[in-house]
């Protein structure tokens, strides 16, 4: 098996940019998700759960800053001394751009209120399920997710990685062919060639891997949410049809996360070898 992707996230929940290498931290992809969005109508650090349209926007690393599309095709620099003003005029809601902050800023990263209304409804919304299906196991996820939008210290949603194969996407394709089934929707860190057929991902929990100079110890398979239903373009219009695949015949999973072990480089074509 090999590395046949590798995804470059600067913002969360916005679109991101395939490279050719990236550098593992123990914190994931250096500079990963180094900016977010917040909310200044309902407070907190917020993604695509609850603002779908974030997945409408491109960010791309400009030097130190970044470069973010927004969905008109404007073009806004993170430097710029309006950037927060042009996001929030095209997002319809007051946000600022925010960058990530030391670990010690718990408040950066605590989360903010709920939609109100009902607990079982929101966490519904915020995982596209309809009112017959489960939600997810959440025992999967860091227990400190409880309290704050990201682990302190980064903007991921719960771990550093999250890695799919070539053959969960080719099987995704197989199972919804009327479906537009892209990794955009996925956002995986990294994608891996030349695995078994269907979702091998999801029995490598608890294996540790060699990729590149790097070592990463698989965890437990992804559950998802809404946001791989979101629109992203005219190609990647809504659809619920691949989240009611995933959530029916996939145990709500695709994809698993991964944790570093070893910090190193690893370049697209690198082999994946488990140790």
């Amino acid at each position: 098996m090999k590395v046949s992707q590798l995804w470059s996230y600067p913002v969360k929940s916005m679109l991101g940019n395939r490279v050719n290498s990236v550098n593992l931290t123990l914190l994931g992809i250096e500079s990963d998700r180094q900016w977010a969005i917040r909310d200044l109508e309902l407070g907190g650090i917020r993604g695509a759960k609850k603002i779908g349209a974030l997945m409408q926007f491109a960010a791309e690393r400009d030097g130190d800053a970044v470069r973010i599309t927004c969905p008109d095709g404007s073009v806004v620099s993170s430097t710029a001394d309006d950037v927060s003003d042009v996001l929030s005029g095209a997002l319809g809601r007051r946000v600022v751009l925010e960058s990530l902050p030391d670990a010690t800023n718990l408040d950066h990263f605590r989360r903010g209120p709920g939609d109100g209304g009902d607990m079982m409804e929101e966490l519904r919304r915020v995982f596209g399920r309809d009112v017959d299906e489960p939600l997810p196991d959440f025992s999967v996820f860091p227990a400190e997710v409880m309290e704050f939008e990201s682990p302190p210290g980064t903007h991921h949603d719960c771990f550093p990685l999250m890695v799919m194969t070539e053959s969960a996407m080719e099987a995704l394709r197989a199972a919804v062919p009327e479906s537009a089934v892209d990794e955009r929707r996925f956002r995986p860190s990294m994608v891996i060639d030349d695995a078994p057929a269907g979702h091998p991902e999801f029995g490598w929990k608890g294996r540790s891997a060699r990729i590149g100079w790097a070592t990463v110890e698989f965890l437990d398979p992804c559950p998802r949410c809404v946001m791989v239903t979101r629109r992203i373009s005219d190609e990647l219009p809504e659809d619920r049809a691949i989240l009611r695949h995933i959530v029916r015949d996939l145990d709500q999973c695709v994809g698993v996360y991964a944790r570093v072990m070893t910090p190193g480089v690893v370049n697209v074509g690198d082999a994946l070898e488990f140790l």
